[in-house]
């Protein structure tokens, strides 16, 4: 399994703004945005005891998390994810759903998980059954994302985040959000080395790098 380098710092808009210019100077926009941007949908997966929650509150130097993914409205296309994290070092597996498949999860019909041909699946399968993962909250946001071929760099500025609070109703678009930070993301994922162009591109004065959660984030309300 390999891991990349992630760091998260909290910007605000005027942040952002100088980012824009910086990056669209040095990076590339990720090809699969539409006008440099996309709307991104998670279903976030924990427990009875907020498992998942709490490893991320109490700062656990190793943890993981399901969530089930699609972009821009299109249902056609979903991923399940798990996110794992070790220090500063991420990893991210997938494995592709149907709606169907999606529409099962939600109902509790999860048996043929068991029987599915990505090892993913029948991981959260097995974890559903032993920790008792279950559907949590919707986490609704804008990603503007850019790319830059050495060292694999990818940055994205995440905001507009918005909660689906106690709704796990994945696949309806009118599902109501509400917002629950004024904070913009920026996120700088990267393999072997960070190369200084891009560096020096996401400087910022008085900008520490941070531990922002948007599933936390969009816990607050329980």
């Amino acid at each position: 399994m390999d891991f990349r380098h992630e760091v998260k710092h909290e910007i605000n808009l005027s942040d952002m703004l100088v980012l824009r210019q910086r990056l669209d100077a040095v990076a590339q926009p990720d090809p699969h945005a539409i006008n440099g941007r996309y709307f991104i949908r998670s279903l976030y997966f924990d427990n009875l005891y907020d498992k998942a929650l709490m490893e991320k509150i109490n700062g656990l130097t190793r943890r993981e998390k399901f969530r089930i993914r699609y972009y821009n409205g299109d249902t056609s296309v979903i991923h399940l994810e798990k996110k794992s994290k070790i220090n500063q070092l991420g990893n991210k597996q997938s494995a592709p759903l149907t709606r169907e498949q999606v529409e099962s999860i939600l109902e509790g019909n999860t048996a043929w998980m068991a029987d599915s041909p990505y090892p993913l699946v029948r991981e959260l399968y097995t974890k559903m059954k032993i920790q008792g993962l279950a559907p949590k909250t919707i986490v609704d946001y804008t990603r503007e994302p850019y790319i830059f071929p050495a060292g694999n760099v990818r940055i994205t500025l995440d905001y507009d985040l918005r909660s689906g609070m106690y709704c796990t109703d994945f696949l309806n678009p009118t599902c109501v959000t509400v917002p629950v930070s004024h904070s913009i993301l920026l996120e700088v994922k990267w393999d072997g080395y960070l190369p200084d162009i891009i560096r020096d591109a996401i400087a910022l004065e008085d900008r520490r790098e941070g531990a922002f959660s948007k599933y936390e984030a969009c816990r607050i309300y329980g």
